[in-house]
């Protein structure tokens, strides 16, 4: 049961290449990874394997901005990205986690809760602690800025997570409002749903260095 995790730095390398990246070191890899992304270079739409593309997308408007929809090879819920969304990837053996002693998607959820928590801390422990895990987002308070989505097999599992940095309220707009969400949205629109990372964290770097620093604060070794 190894501890050490390898960690992998990328800037700006896009989610589509990323997404490919993370699924082979998934099914052909041994090792434990934390990649870390900072931005892909063009906005594009991120959709769970089950989504349903008229469910979730402005299809019409996606078309005519020549916006690509990229269905990922894990579950989980619809995203837009772009260069200020930050990503976070877990590609883990089932074994590698003492405190996991089952790979359930709850289970994996909560423990990277506690995982990140000390990447929010910069601003003290009012940020720190406004940090939390709300059914399968990360959110300060009652906003999410935080998207995840796991692929969990036999031996192995991923735990992906968009952090929007910053976003455009108009890419918002290829997202329809799904059919299925969270119950503390409450029906809130995007706008008044999501929030920003920079205006909790001031610099953007000491947070992607922050994720790096999360595995050392775990007792792994990156």
């Amino acid at each position: 049961m190894s501890r050490v995790v390898k960690l992998l730095r990328l800037r700006q390398v896009p989610i589509l290449h990323q997404l490919r990246l993370e699924e082979a070191l998934l099914r052909v890899s041994k090792d434990n990874w934390l990649i870390v992304n900072d931005g892909t270079p063009e906005p594009a739409v991120v959709m769970g394997i089950s989504g349903k593309i008229r469910e979730l997308v402005n299809v019409e408007k996606a078309l005519r901005d020549q916006i690509p929809v990229i269905k990922r090879y894990s579950g989980g819920g619809t995203v837009v990205v772009d260069s200020d969304t930050v990503f976070a990837s877990l590609v883990f053996n089932s074994n590698s986690v003492p405190e996991l002693p089952s790979s359930f998607p709850r289970e994996i959820m909560s423990w990277t809760e506690g995982l990140y928590r000390p990447a929010f801390s910069p601003l003290g422990e009012s940020s720190s602690a406004s940090f939390a895990l709300r059914e399968h987002d990360y959110v300060m308070g009652q906003h999410k800025f935080g998207g995840n989505a796991q692929c969990i097999t036999k031996a192995r599992w991923v735990h992906h997570t968009s952090f929007l940095w910053d976003y455009q309220r108009a890419n918002m707009e290829y997202l329809l409002h799904p059919p299925k969400a969270p119950d503390y949205r409450e029906g809130r629109s995007h706008e008044h749903f999501l929030c920003k990372l920079k205006e909790h964290l001031q610099c953007r770097r000491t947070f992607l260095e922050g994720l790096g620093g999360c595995l050392r604060e775990a007792g792994t070794t990156a």
